[in-house]
């Protein structure tokens, strides 16, 4: 009974943890929380997306209501990018569900150095990502949320990431408000994606649903950190975090 009530609360501490990245991030506790299942619990590619899924949709959510609290964000845009990833999501998700773990397993990975080094490059430019003509109109807003709702199936994570830097590079969006709309397109695209992995039974509730309150409990505290720490520096942290847990896992295999 001890060691059952020991590894609950574990799973509750490391849900905080991970939840308060998400907060910080946006929703860069999932990416974290995929590679970490799988080293902790020695679970494949799909179990470990759909088992971070149980934390991150509750997450998501929690994060999108925080972070209106603190920007003017447009619901009506905040509708359009949710509405337009929730079909693609699920297609994507599904099929994440029926291909091999190791493909999906070497995409992840692939996925997260991309990832790493584009955001990194970002960061070192210096540059504003604000573009210098007019920004882009709302018409256009549902392409980002295909292709922020496709990487989220496919992953279990990953809309929220590349959201941001194409809602501030072509919609003129500040970076903390573009976090709260990248989490308006992946909420409920998240609901959608848990389900799917679910039903094809890629998904562990007895690690998962502690991981979730942990979350619960830390998000809001990760999202009072994005408005008072360095963006910069916190972003460069990120990045190279991601750069090299990537690699170990590709070297790994």
């Amino acid at each position: 009974m001890f060691d059952v009530i020991l590894f609950f609360c574990g799973n509750v501490l490391l849900g905080a943890v991970l939840g308060a990245f998400g907060g910080l991030f946006g929703i860069g506790g999932g990416l974290i929380a995929i590679p970490v299942l799988g080293m902790l619990y020695g679970m494949d590619q799909q179990l470990a997306q759909g088992t971070a899924l149980v934390m991150i949709a509750p997450n998501v959510l929690i994060g999108f209501w925080r972070y209106r609290q603190r920007n003017s964000l447009d619901l009506r845009a905040a509708s359009v990018l949710g509405g337009s990833a929730v079909f693609v999501t699920y297609l994507s998700a599904w099929y994440a569900t029926v291909i091999s773990a190791g493909t999906l397993h070497f995409a992840f990975n692939l996925f997260m150095e991309v990832l790493g080094c584009y955001l990194l490059w970002n960061v070192l430019r210096r540059k504003s990502l604000k573009p210098a003509r007019a920004p882009l109109g709302q018409r256009y807003l549902p392409v980002v949320g295909v292709v922020g709702g496709a990487v989220s199936g496919f992953f279990g994570v990953g809309g929220g990431v590349i959201a941001p830097p194409a809602l501030v590079g072509f919609f003129g969006m500040t970076q903390t408000a573009a976090q709260g709309m990248a989490l308006a397109l992946v909420s409920p695209g998240a609901v959608i994606a848990l389900f799917t992995y679910a039903y094809a039974g890629h998904v562990d509730w007895k690690i998962g649903i502690p991981l979730a309150i942990g979350g619960i409990f830390s998000v809001s505290a990760g999202v009072a950190l994005a408005h008072k720490l360095p963006e910069r520096r916190l972003r460069l942290c990120f990045s190279i975090a991601l750069i090299v847990l990537a690699a170990w896992l590709l070297l790994r295999g």
